[in-house]
């Protein structure tokens, strides 16, 4: 298989955000309909999932990872927090509907075919810091989806995740936008795919003392968990900079229907529809900053 990309010169990012990305999954597919294709990728958390499905340019895959899997009652709810499991029930997410006859059947050999650079953000909670995979951490399928959950697992909503004899929870801790791996990469020039209004910042905990309490054997997550606000909003200030300056383009939902935990799939659907009509509406003004036609 012969795949190539049009967009040489820069950086795709794809924020996380939970079930946010149903809204940031139009966007996704209004990339991929359109023929707009990405040499670097870069997601973390939701963003991840969203990365995967863009690379193996799978549109249909890309809406129902955050749509249709809320029909399924394998992927969590209280009951299952309450048996240990977590609220969504990431083992089951991640590596048990990938196979050709589960519910989010994955095209493998696409996504190792398409020649694209592919970065996947994680938080490694023995050092402290992000770890950010690549296709050369890919031997199989089974470790690429070990890759995803790794990045997308939510505190205290999922079970952390071990791969290659480490732990990771969810690469949001470590701010949520890719921007710094990209920069690292050499790109000056970045497209981001954000899943919150324009004017958001994050803002400080109010009780600390819970969140440490919760953390106390992962001292390294606690501290993130406190401090992620900070790296996350000079994250956003230093994209809001960019764009003055012609050097990003920051697709910004305008408006988020749904929270980062919605199960509902009526919402889902609306929030996904949302976007892909935004998508397709501002189409024209992304092709201009990418100078495509």
């Amino acid at each position: 298989m012969t795949l190539a990309n049009n967009i040489t010169d820069t950086a795709l990012i794809f924020e996380g955000g939970g079930m946010r990305a149903s809204y940031t999954a139009g966007f996704v597919n209004t990339l991929l309909e359109n023929g707009i294709y990405f040499d670097y990728v870069a997601g973390i958390s939701a963003g991840a999932s969203h990365s995967i499905n863009y690379l193996s340019r799978d549109t249909e895959r890309a809406r129902k990872s955050f749509v249709d899997l809320m029909l399924n009652s394998e992927i969590g709810g209280w009951l299952s927090f309450l048996r240990g499991e977590g609220y969504f029930r990431a083992h089951y997410i991640y590596e048990e509907t990938h196979y050709p006859d589960a519910a989010l059947p994955l095209d493998f050999e696409t996504l190792m075919a398409n020649p694209a650079r592919m970065r996947i953000g994680a938080f490694e909670t023995e050092s402290g810091r992000m770890r950010y995979f690549t296709k050369d951490d890919i031997g199989d399928v089974h470790d690429l989806v070990k890759i995803v959950r790794s990045s997308s697992t939510l505190p205290f909503f999922m079970l952390p995740t071990q791969f290659q004899q480490k732990i990771y929870i969810d690469g949001g801790l470590g701010c949520g936008i890719a921007l710094d791996i990209a920069k690292e990469d050499g790109f000056s020039k970045f497209f981001v795919v954000l899943s919150r209004p324009r004017g958001f910042r994050k803002k400080p905990f109010k009780i600390p003392a819970v969140i440490k309490a919760y953390f106390r054997k992962r001292p390294h997550v606690a501290d993130a968990t406190l401090n992620c606000y900070v790296t996350y909003n000079q994250t956003l200030d230093e994209l809001e900079e960019l764009e003055s300056e012609g050097k990003a383009f920051l697709v910004v939902p305008e408006t988020m229907p749904v929270t980062s935990m919605e199960t509902n799939f009526d919402k889902l659907q609306e929030s996904y529809n949302l976007g892909y009509v935004q998508g397709q509406r501002d189409l024209s003004s992304w092709k201009e900053f990418l100078g495509v036609e």
